[in-house]
Parts: structure tokens; C-alpha cells; sequence
């Protein structure tokens, strides 16, 4: 679900001054709950004051990715009730402390130097190019774990972040896979990739690019900032080129736009996305048909709509708990976020150890974690995402959620012999 995209120039200079941002912080909260104690013969640190553990959650509630951040924020507080409900964590309660970023890079930093010596660790911080530029520093001196809604292999290779499902290039080399499987394209032929700028798109592109030369395909590139929404001048480079398909590593938005401008000019090929560029509610917007019809989503789980036991319950206490929001993909990344989280929590918990150290040794232990959404997810090494597997959807009102499988989890083997950052 995740992500995205100041200049990488901007990010350097922001996790540097970040660095200086982070040593006041934590001199100034070092009575938060910042000195290892024995309460209970449980080990605890930072982000656990009196009877109560706190966790982050940087989120966008207004910018790019306001539907992904509203219904993942949502689903990680309604975890959160849940779980405090059935007791906590060794007899602490948990909270949820967010903030909304609206995908402003200084915004997201400063979000996160504000929070980070009042948590035990953040349960959720989207942006791929807003987590990298704190990676320099989550890895050093604050050690605190973190399950972004982000998907870059840039974010890869620490033992704090810890990236849930596969990262876009290899989501992205699954996404070709079936174009190449299912939709015809093949050897010799040109696909188009339109991407943002950043982390994200360049992580996804890289994926395109080596599956394209593993299959004898080329890729035309079309490279495009958030702030871009009319598609018109991709699509028209695009048709020029004589492209066969299209693969969007992108928003909702430009998604919506180049899959509806597409159409309206007889430019009828597949397109498809990576996970975060998709929302349901575009399907009540003009590009709708044209979205059920030629737009297809790589996912690294089952939808929100998934015909599970686990799957039915959170749609029922979802809409329980907020019975006038719709239904999205976004609940399913915040839920299974949160509930690794709460995982690693209990086990740190046995461990008697509930300290950042002993949490994320916790989750380096989970070898095998699925909460109901069809795909296992193995944290135990950090130089890997925990998994490989995508799933392919397609947009389709009629069903809850707004998106249908139309092929099940599983990785390439052009996926699974690829060695991210190789």
C-alpha cells in the first residue's frame, strides 16, 4: 500500500539536518520513558510511559495518498481497540500517536523527529523517499522499528525497517510477468512504464528494466512528478511509440487519468499498476469503465473483499467501526502492518523484553506471518522483503473493496532469481 518523491538532493539534505534534529530531541525527553527499567521483570525504554506503549504513525490524510493514509490509519487504530480490548500487551495498553504529513517531505521529517523519542517504534509511515531520508539515522542512533507503507528495495538492508510484501521492482517484474503470461506481449515487443520520480518509480522501474531484458522486451519511459495529473502527453508519447502495454508506478489519480485518456483515444492496452495506484473510488469517476475494463493492479496480498474467514471479519468491524467510508486496499495494508507490530509486542513480551532492541529481535523471528490475506510474510532477513509474491487484481464494482483476483499470490521465476540492488 505505499510513497513518494522528493528529490533525492532534498532527501540528503534533510536527513542531514535531521541528524542534528535528532540529538537535541533526544536530550530533551531522555525522562520520557527513555532509560531502560524492570517494571514487572519486562524490560522496557523508550515509548512506554506508566501503563502505556506508544507506537507512530506518519501518515497522508491530505495530499497524494489521502485515501491510502485515511483507510490504513483507520484500520491500525481499530486494531489498536481491538487488541487493547483483549487485554494489551504485558498488562500495557497500547496507543496510536499520528500525524499527518500530506506527503510534504520537510513535513514527514519533521513529523518524525517530533515522535520519535515519545514511541516504542512507528506502525506505519508512508513514503518511500520520506522514510530514506530518516534511514541513515533510524539505523544509527534511534533503533526503533519501523513498518513503513512503502515499498522501495532503497529501504532494504536494515535491521529497523522492515518492508511488508514485495518491494515495487520486484512487484513490478510480477506485473510484467503477466502482461507477458496473460496478455499477450511478447518477445521484441515495447511496454511503456510511466513512474514518479523518486524512490518509488525508480524502484519500479528498475524492475521493468530487468525483466524487460530478461524477456527480450523493450521499455519507454515516461517519467512524471505528483503534482502531475493530466496523463494526456504520456499517453500520446506512448501511442507513438507503439507501446503494447503499460505498467503505472504512480497515484491513484494519474492512473485514473492515463487509463481514461487511454481510452477516450482508442488507445486500448492493458495497464497495470503497482499496489498503491489504485483507490475505489475512482470507479465512480468517467474513467471508471475504462478501468474495469484494460486496468489490472499488482498487490502483495488478497483485497479487503478476499473470501477468507479473516478477511470477512475486518470488513465487518471496519464498517462497524467507520460505516460511512468505503473500503479499500489501504485497510489490509494498515491492518496487517499493525498486527505484525502487535506480534513482535507479544513476543518481546515472553521475551520479558520490551525494550526497541527486544522488539525488533522479536520480529526477526516471525518466519511465517499471514493474517488471512493469502500471502506469508518472513521478516527473519533484512537484506529481503518478506516476500516475493504479488497478486494481480482488476477493478470491479460489483464486488466489496472494488477489486477482483484475476490471479493468485505467487512470484515469477524471473522474480524469484532476482537479487534486489544487484
Amino acid at each position: 500500500m505505499t510513497t513518494r518523491y522528493a528529490a533525492r538532493a532534498a532527501a540528503g539534505a534533510l536527513a542531514a539536518l535531521l541528524v542534528l534534529a535528532g540529538c537535541s530531541s533526544k536530550a530533551k525527553d531522555s525522562d520520557d520513558g527513555g532509560g531502560d527499567k524492570a517494571a514487572g521483570g519486562v524490560k522496557t525504554g523508550e515509548g512506554i510511559s506508566g501503563k502505556t506503549i506508544t507506537l507512530g504513525a506518519l501518515t497522508d490524510m491530505t495530499g497524494v495518498y489521502a485515501t491510502l493514509g485515511k483507510s490504513v490509519t483507520q484500520a491500525q487504530q481499530l486494531y489498536v481497540k481491538q487488541l487493547n480490548a483483549a487485554g494489551g500487551v504485558c498488562g500495557y495498553k497500547v496507543a496510536l500517536s499520528v500525524r499527518d504529513h500530506g506527503y510534504d517531505p520537510q513535513k514527514a521529517v519533521s513529523g518524525y523527529t517530533e515522535l520519535e523519542p515519545k514511541v516504542l517504534g512507528f506502525a506505519q509511515f508512508i513514503g518511500s523517499p520520506f522514510v530514506a531520508a530518516v534511514k541513515q539515522r533510524i539505523d544509527g542512533q534511534d533503533r526503533g522499528l519501523v513498518l513503513p507503507q512503502a515499498w522501495s528495495a532503497a529501504l532494504l538492508g536494515s535491521p529497523y525497517i522492515r518492508v511488508i510484501g514485495s518491494t515495487y521492482d520486484i512487484e513490478t517484474i510480477n506485473a510484467v510477468d503477466f502482461l507477458i503470461k496473460e496478455k499477450g506481449v511478447k518477445k521484441g515487443d515495447r511496454i511503456g512504464h510511466v513512474y514518479f520520480e523518486g524512490d518509488y518509480g525508480e524502484s519500479a522501474l528498475v524492475g521493468s528494466r530487468h525483466i524487460a531484458e530478461e524477456a527480450g522486451l523493450t521499455v519507454v519511459e515516461q517519467k512524471i512528478k505528483p503534482t502531475d495529473n493530466d496523463m494526456t502527453a504520456q499517453v500520446t508519447a506512448l501511442k507513438q511509440a507503439g507501446v503494447k502495454a503499460i505498467v503505472i508506478s504512480a497515484g491513484p489519480r494519474q492512473a485514473a487519468s492515463l487509463v481514461g485518456v487511454a481510452a477516450a483515444s482508442g488507445f486500448a492496452v492493458p495497464v497495470i499498476g503497482n499496489n498503491s495506484a489504485f483507490a475505489p473510488q475512482l470507479l465512480a469517476t468517467q474513467a471508471g469503465p475504462a478501468l474495469m475494463k484494460n486496468y489490472y493492479v499488482a498487490s502483495p496480498s488478497l483485497p479487503i473483499g478476499a473470501d477468507t474467514p479473516e478477511a470477512k471479519k475486518l470488513v465487518a468491524d471496519y464498517r462497524a467501526a467507520y460505516p460511512n467510508d468505503a473500503l479499500d486496499n489501504g485497510i489490509v495494508a494498515g491492518w496487517t502492518a499493525a498486527s505484525a507490530f502487535g506480534e513482535a509486542l507479544k513476543r518481546a513480551c515472553a521475551n520479558k523484553d520490551l525494550t526497541r532492541e527486544g522488539v525488533d529481535k522479536a520480529l526477526l523471528s516471525i518466519d511465517s506471518y499471514d493474517v488471512g490475506f493469502g500471502v506469508a510474510q518472513n521478516f527473519t532477513d533484512p537484506k529481503a522483503p518478506s516476500s516475493r509474491e504479488s497478486v494481480i487484481l482488476q477493478p470491479d464494482k460489483s464486488v466489496t473493496g472494488g477489486m477482483k483476483v484475476v490471479r493468485e499470490a505467487g512470484a515469477s521465476e524471473v522474480a524469484e532469481a532476482y537479487t534486489p540492488g544487484a
